[in-house]
Formats: C-alpha cells, sequence, structure tokens
C-alpha cells in the first residue's frame, strides 16, 4: 500500500505517538525528525490540498485529515489488525470514493479513501469496448 496524498497539519503535545499509526499501518516513511516535529511522508509525487466543509459528507463529522490510498481494503485490515475502531464505515459515497473514518493515537479523526474507478458502459459500435 501507498499513500498518494495527505491534508493537513496535526498539532501534538507527543509526536512519537504517531509513530505507529503513521509509520507502521500506513506505511509511511520519516522523511524529517528534528524531536518536536516529525514529517512522514511517501517518495511519491502527492497532491496538495485543504478543504473547507460544514460536514464530513453523509451527515458525517469533519474529519481532521484525509488520507488517500491506493489500496483501501489493505489500510483497513491494517487498522483493524492495529487495534484502531473504525467509527465510520467502509462506505462507498455518492461523489465517488469508498472510504472509512479512524481515530489517530493523538484524537483525530482521520478519513481513509480511495476513489472509485470510474466503469464506462460498454460502446456500442466498438464490441469488446
Amino acid at each position: 500500500m501507498k499513500v498518494t496524498r495527505i491534508v493537513a497539519n496535526i498539532a501534538a503535545a507527543d509526536i512519537a505517538a504517531a509513530r505507529r499509526f503513521y509509520g507502521d499501518v500506513l506505511g509511511l516513511d520519516i522523511l524529517m525528525d528534528h524531536g518536536w516535529i516529525a514529517t512522514y511522508g511517501a517518495p511519491a509525487q502527492m497532491s496538495v490540498q485543504v478543504s473547507v466543509a460544514t460536514e464530513g459528507g453523509s451527515g458525517t463529522p469533519v474529519p481532521d485529515l484525509s488520507i488517500e490510498v491506493d489500496d483501501l481494503d489493505a489500510a483497513l485490515e491494517g487498522m483493524r489488525a492495529a487495534g484502531f475502531a473504525v467509527e465510520y464505515g467502509p462506505a462507498d459515497e455518492p461523489w465517488g470514493v469508498r472510504r472509512f473514518y479512524v481515530r489517530d493515537p493523538l484524537g483525530k479523526l482521520v478519513n481513509i479513501l480511495s476513489h472509485r474507478r470510474a466503469t464506462a458502459p460498454p460502446c456500442p459500435t466498438i464490441p469488446g469496448h
């Protein structure tokens, strides 16, 4: 599994608590660690975005952080195996994502998501398409 996008910064009294969640389960590397700040990431180029919302969609609370992954089922299995309780989902949302919510060790609500692949209807003029 690889993370393809992270959205947000997290304030924490103890940055070491984040290692199990972001490093061990999500598989992010520590790119920088100065003791007072640890930056997790991956060698892949990532999109950077900031979202502002009144709700999290489908009547859910606004998550503190959204992390897009390439394999949602693997992320879900990893979170459950590590003992992190899923608070919402997994759910296929009408806007084209499959996702679940989980709390990190710092108490932040994290939206783990994957975009569903669109399946085009067969083309009547080109057999097999």
